[in-house]
């Protein structure tokens, strides 16, 4: 079985069929090039474990193919070893500086050569197994983070999330008197949905209300499910006045949709709406009791509807 695969790199044929029957004789799979250009050719088509690269090249000489090596995305990370005749440290230096990670000097013996190939790759296996990990543990948290932010049930942003993106846009509001809007929806009589049809049931309703809400929003747009059967949907850089046609297109998109498991039986959603930059409304928990409000004046003046809610009329909250 093959311990790699090696591409040798070396204008001299006799000196390469020497190399090769090392590599052979050490189990390594070989591959071999005479020029610069080939073995870029040679390194694109077979990506090959491990370079052995001559400095003396017709054409491209070794250092450009080795930079060229390290440059690459795809190729950066085999390990070049270069070999040369040349005894002077300079040019040892040289190799380095371009990005080869060791350096043998001709003539190499068959013991030296397997040691250093040995080397290289023991490295690149670790440097691999490394990039692995480093790889499942960014997958991790970014599971991890999705869990944080995102509701199970719903697969919409959860609560967090949004007192999160609430407050970063109310700042942007704040700062820069950019406009955006927030719409609150509840599922009318949701509890019917429980009690006649049980909590599965109901679990799907919330689904597919969820689905209807965040298939009329952008990508832009923060929609969250706040708890139980309430939803929040900010809209950046969005006026009032646009406001109220995205709270539309949701309530007509609910109440036209057809819902699993209830039996054709309509379901409705209510909607309040409220929106920045207002200057009576100056924290986000102002703005939240804005469009709480004209969720409930939704209710009171009989569900299936949109309403708004405004600043200037935070004073009449307070008797309640």
């Amino acid at each position: 079985m093959s311990v790699g695969k090696v591409l040798l790199v070396e204008d001299d044929p006799l000196q390469a069929e020497a190399t090769k029957k090392l590599l052979i004789k050490g189990g390594y799979d070989v591959l071999w090039a005479s020029d610069g250009v080939n073995a870029i050719k040679s390194i694109k088509m077979h990506m090959p474990d491990l370079i052995l690269l001559d400095v003396m090249l017709p054409g491209l000489d070794g250092h450009e193919v080795c930079r060229w090596v390290k440059l690459e995305d795809s190729t950066k990370g085999i390990p070049v070893i270069m070999l040369t005749a040349k005894k002077d440290i300079s040019d040892k230096v040289a190799g380095l500086k371009g990005g080869a990670d060791d350096y043998l000097p001709k003539p190499y013996n068959e013991l030296e050569l397997n040691a250093r190939i040995y080397a290289s790759l023991r490295t690149k296996a670790l440097q691999d197994e490394l990039r692995t990990k480093n790889k499942e543990l960014e997958e991790l948290l970014l599971k991890v983070e999705h869990m944080a932010t995102v509701d199970v049930l719903t697969g919409l942003f959860n609560r967090r999330r949004f007192h999160e993106a609430l407050a970063s846009e109310f700042e942007r509001s704040r700062r820069f008197n950019t406009p955006f809007s927030l719409i609150m929806a509840d599922i009318d009589r949701f509890k019917d949905i429980n009690d006649n049809y049980g909590h599965q049931i109901g679990d799907s309703v919330l689904r597919e209300v969820a689905d209807v809400l965040s298939g009329q929003i952008r990508e832009i747009d923060t929609a969250a499910r706040y708890g139980g059967e309430e939803f929040m949907i900010i809209l950046p850089n969005t006026e009032k006045a646009l406001a109220v046609v995205v709270a539309e297109r949701m309530r007509i998109g609910a109440e036209n949709h057809t819902f699993a498991g209830i039996s054709g039986r309509r379901l409705t959603v209510s909607f309040g709406y409220t929106g920045m930059p207002d200057k009576l409304i100056t924290n986000e928990e102002a703005l939240i009791r804005c469009a709480d409000h004209a969720l409930y004046t939704a209710k009171q003046h009989g569900r299936n509807r949109v309403e708004l809610f405004e600043g200037h009329n935070l004073e009449s909250l307070k008797e309640l």
